[in-house]
């Protein structure tokens, strides 16, 4: 009984491949000796981190521009990869001795259309798993359609929606990852049973990086005699402004009687905003020891694929 407790217990204490371990982004400052005094994040690779799975984490819309109707309701099951620069320096925070050149997450959604507070709005809420890690977010949004169910017509609907993720099951990183979307779609009807919504648009990531206090040197217990001093190794990243990203994207929504499916591209140009410190205008480099400085977003561009099946009511 015991040797099946500890056992449950390792596994569970266990890091899985895709969850992050930020101390692996911390500069040790050494004395004479090469005892490590005290420990610098790296602010260019939180910032570039921060981008990508930022981004791998934001909501996706998976929905054409038509709300659901304010009788309307939808459950669904979502699933999506995304590119990142797995070559990067700064994805050695990945706890896996590989790193991937995608991160797939799954999801759980409700969607629902409303009456109020205007007509033609609609709500959805879920939660995000991020394969292979511990590491779970959830997600909320809401959608206005500004010009919608004019099908007979050559006319497409439109809408707005502003929706975030929240990191969550991450001790040392608080991640928030908002979006505002522009998006156009069309329906078609096909032989009087199958409907058929391609929709496309743009969205603004705002992706908001926050650091916990950070263990330097966690392999080392600062409670053993002699390790007194190890605590001087823990580290924080200074919040830093936000970080936007551009997306593109592109789908279709194919739905027979309430069984539907939605498949999603999505791009996202390469980041380019800049963490500004007040005082400063030395641009930060590559294991930097200070943070008294400017970090660039290094993220690359990336890709997104997703798929959504479910029911509408």
């Amino acid at each position: 009984m015991f040797a099946s407790v500890s056992l449950l217990w390792t596994s569970a204490a266990r890091a899985d491949s895709n969850d992050i371990v930020l101390s692996r982004l911390g500069t040790h400052i050494t004395d004479a000796t090469g005892r490590s005094t005290s420990t610098v994040g790296d602010n260019l690779a939180f910032r570039a981190l921060a981008s990508q799975l930022g981004t791998a984490l934001a909501p996706h819309l998976l929905t054409p521009a038509d709300s659901l109707g304010f009788s309307g309701f939808q459950m669904t099951v979502d699933a999506s990869s995304t590119t990142i620069d797995s070559g990067a320096d700064y994805w050695r925070v990945i706890a896996g001795a590989d790193h991937p050149s995608s991160l797939q997450t799954v999801g759980f959604f409700a969607r629902k259309g409303l009456w109020l507070p205007v007509p033609s709005f609609e709500v959805g809420a879920g939660a995000v798993h991020l394969v292979d890690s511990q590491l779970w977010t959830g997600q909320f949004y809401g959608k206005l359609a500004l010009h919608e169910g004019y099908h007979d017509l050559p006319l497409p609907s439109f809408a707005v929606r502003g929706a975030v993720s929240r990191l969550m099951n991450q001790r040392e990183l608080d991640l928030t990852t908002a979006s505002l979307d522009l998006e156009v779609s069309k329906h078609f009807g096909i032989a009087g049973t199958w409907r058929l919504d391609p929709f496309a648009g743009w969205d603004l990531l705002m992706i908001i990086p926050r650091s916990e206090v950070i263990d330097g040197t966690p392999n080392i217990d600062p409670l053993t005699p002699g390790n007194e001093a190890d605590a001087m190794n823990n580290f924080v990243f200074k919040d830093q402004d936000t970080i936007y990203r551009n997306r593109f994207f592109v789908g279709t929504k194919f739905q027979y009687y309430v069984f539907e499916l939605t498949l999603e591209a999505q791009f996202a140009l390469a980041g380019t905003s800049i963490d500004d410190r007040a005082g400063t205008n030395v641009a930060c480099t590559a294991m930097s020891t200070t943070s008294e400085c400017d970090a660039k977003d290094m993220a690359k561009a990336q890709t997104t694929l997703s798929m959504s099946a479910g029911f509408d009511f």
